[in-house]
This record gives C-alpha cells, structure tokens and sequence, in this order.
C-alpha cells in the first residue's frame, strides 16, 4: 500500500495507477486493464517474450502495464527515456536490460523509433 515497487501497475480508466495505492470506491464504474486482458499476441506481450524481459514474474505484470502506458505517451522512445520513464517499477531479479529492449522493440512494432 505504499507504491514502491510498481507490482501491482494497471491502467483505469486510460491511467497508470499502482492499484496498491486506489481506494475501492474510487475504482467503480471505471474501465481497468491488467495484463490478463491482453492477448498472447500483443505487441508488448511478445517483445517481453522476445526478450527474456522476465525471470520470476512477481514485476512482469506491472512492468507491461507501465510500458503500454509509457508508450501510449511516448511512442518513440530512446533507451534513456525508457530507462527514466519506467523508473517506478522495481524488479528483483534485475532483467531491467531486457525490459527496456522489450519496450523499444514495442515502439518498433507500432511504427515507433528509438535511438
């Protein structure tokens, strides 16, 4: 409940919010997207996969919802954009390289550039 560490990211109603950090009764009547609303064809799903953007899973979700979300704003990012952009998520494994790459190579499927 106090934000930390990015886990528990989903998007409402079109934010990225740490659900950790949500009352409830702010939550009602409003649209929330996890990763389990996403297809195993995503773009962001399989640059992950791609990637080996993940080792124990406990972040992976999170880390998805922050980049759809990361990305939504900044279509094309730089390695360094996404490395401060996706600052509020933490992984204990440390994949963090291969996160980034998963993000980038996201933005490259949607047209995006990085450099």
């Amino acid at each position: 409940d106090r934000g930390t560490c990015g886990a528990c990211t989903v998007m409402m109603g079109g934010k990225v919010v740490y659900s950790c950090t949500v009352l409830a009764v702010d939550a009602q009547g409003k649209d929330i997207q996890t990763l389990e609303g996403f297809a195993p064809t995503d773009p962001m799903v399989q640059a992950f996969v791609n990637n080996d953007a993940q080792q124990c899973g406990y972040c992976t979700p999170g880390f998805v919802m922050a980049s759809k979300g990361f990305l939504a704003k900044h279509p094309k990012p730089t390695l360094e954009d996404v490395k401060e952009g996706l600052g509020g998520n933490l992984c204990r494994c440390g994949t963090y390289m291969g996160i980034r790459k998963a993000v980038l190579e996201a933005a490259n499927r949607s047209g995006g550039r990085n450099g």
